[in-house]
């Protein structure tokens, strides 16, 4: 089960982690004949790739998409990268590189281009490999963890544009690309760009010993304003080894914090987001499509 099930789903689960983390575990298991994946499409996907042929991964409900993977569809970024090979290709060229959270035929396009997946957890050193071959890197789906991981390596501003896939060239002229390192694909996530700096402040004022971790999918100036910013085993790491007494204000899906805040009752843990923030999509595994109810109900199989 993926963090960001919620609580009646993830107690029936037989391992939880993130999406690069629960492949692993599915194709560490070759005597399970079938893997129910409790998480959404892309993931699912990513298991398929990765368990064996004799292995059936089942999806309990197929509409349990990724609203920052269907920003990236397969026919806009191939139209995107022959845009981008004519502007470039003789100006230093470029290389694709795509976060997990995407689809099956984007990584299949980053591996024919001389690309690579990434997680949240080695995007730096992904992007680190990509630069030795190529002048610029496409950075796909997700901006914001493209721009914060490009900040880091100490990649500027001014040495990224956005392209988005609704206006010709990307919404760039031909110099503004080749002027720079980063080609941000216009994509998020909807659940981390909700938290906001203003969120935190709010956070200090009524904790002044609060730490404020947040993950890297969040926008510059939340990473920015926030303590920390890592990936959702990070997050939990962190918050997991910490000192007892410690305060915690968390940016990251609200199930994966509450959990938190449940395994850590020693501990102050609370999601910045006042109201919620639930992952629309994963939710819609519930209970009984993931506990003998998927066979009544068609799951999608690969």
């Amino acid at each position: 089960g993926a963090h960001y099930q919620r609580e009646e789903v993830i107690k029936y689960a037989d391992f939880q982690g993130d999406s690069f983390l629960l492949s692993q575990e599915a194709a560490s298991h070759p005597e399970a004949d079938f893997i129910i994946f409790c998480g959404v499409h892309f993931m699912a996907e990513t298991a398929c790739i990765l368990a064996g042929e004799h292995q059936q991964v089942i999806l309990p409900n197929i509409t349990a998409g990724c609203s920052m993977a269907d920003m990236a569809p397969i026919q806009d970024v191939e139209d995107g990268w022959e845009d981008l090979q004519n502007v470039l290709g003789d100006h230093g060229g470029i290389v694709p590189v795509t976060y997990m959270n995407s689809v099956a035929a984007i990584k299949a396009l980053c591996g024919r281009n001389g690309g690579a997946v990434c997680t949240s957890s080695n995007a730096a050193a992904v992007l680190k490999w990509a630069f030795q071959d190529a002048d610029r890197v496409l950075f796909l789906p997700d901006q914001h963890l493209g721009r914060n991981t490009a900040l880091k390596l100490g990649i500027g501003l001014d040495e990224m544009v956005v392209w988005n896939p609704f206006k010709a060239m990307g919404g760039n002229t031909p110099e503004q690309l080749r002027a720079a390192k980063m080609v941000l694909w216009q994509g998020h996530c909807s659940v981390h760009t909700r938290f906001t700096p203003k969120q935190i402040d709010s956070a200090r004022e009524r904790y002044p010993d609060v730490t404020v971790l947040v993950h890297p999918e969040c926008t510059r100036e939340t990473v920015e304003a926030a303590d920390m910013d890592g990936s959702t085993e990070f997050i939990r790491k962190a918050i997991n080894e910490a000192p007892a007494g410690s305060v915690w204000a968390v940016g990251t899906e609200i199930s994966l914090v509450n959990r938190l805040a449940k395994n850590n009752p020693d501990k102050t843990v609370f999601c910045l987001d006042p109201v919620s923030c639930p992952c629309s999509t994963m939710y819609r595994i519930t209970r009984p499509t993931c506990c003998g109810r998927w066979k009544a109900w068609s799951p999608e199989r690969w």
